[in-house]
């Protein structure tokens, strides 16, 4: 379980992150940049999704997730439309998804156990490394490290 912010109360609700096949994903055409009902059919990749207890049917943010060798890789994390901008219905979506992609990168083994790496669009180099601690390494790969994954965990999946 996590806890996400409801904006207008500025209330924190239970959340909760699962496996996608457990859920309808969303489809572009609702305003996504992602058709995840396709992408979560990549050969590799695991897809989850996050929603609210009270209200399990509406997804509020997605992340999909690969092992390649002995590294775990973000392929790609989507917000919910209605949790962007100014009248964003809730905060902390993304942090938790992170930090979830973190503490699931300890469970792998090999030279790369707890770093998660992503490929961030160039304009996001700096949020992710002011935000996460996340490191630039080459061009626009990046990765959180374990002391700083852990640091993630702490703060958004203690409840």
């Amino acid at each position: 379980m996590v806890e996400i912010l409801d904006v207008l109360p500025n209330k924190k609700i239970l959340a909760e992150i699962i496996l996608a096949d457990k859920v309808q994903l969303p489809l572009k055409k609702h305003k996504w940049n992602f058709n995840w009902r396709q992408i979560s059919k990549h050969a590799n990749t695991t897809t989850y999704v996050l929603r609210l207890l009270e209200t399990a049917q509406t997804v509020e943010g997605v992340l999909q997730v690969r092992v390649e060798g002995d590294m775990y890789i973000m392929d790609l994390i989507e917000i919910a439309p209605h949790n962007i901008g100014s009248n964003k219905t809730y905060e902390l979506v993304a942090e938790c998804l992170i930090s979830f992609a973190c503490r699931e990168s300890f469970n792998i083994d090999g030279d790369y156990k707890g770093f998660l790496t992503f490929v961030s669009k160039t304009d996001l180099i700096e949020w992710y490394s002011s935000k996460y601690g996340a490191i630039q390494a080459m061009g626009q790969r990046m990765y959180i490290t374990p002391e700083k994954g852990l640091e993630l965990i702490n703060k958004y999946l203690t409840i």
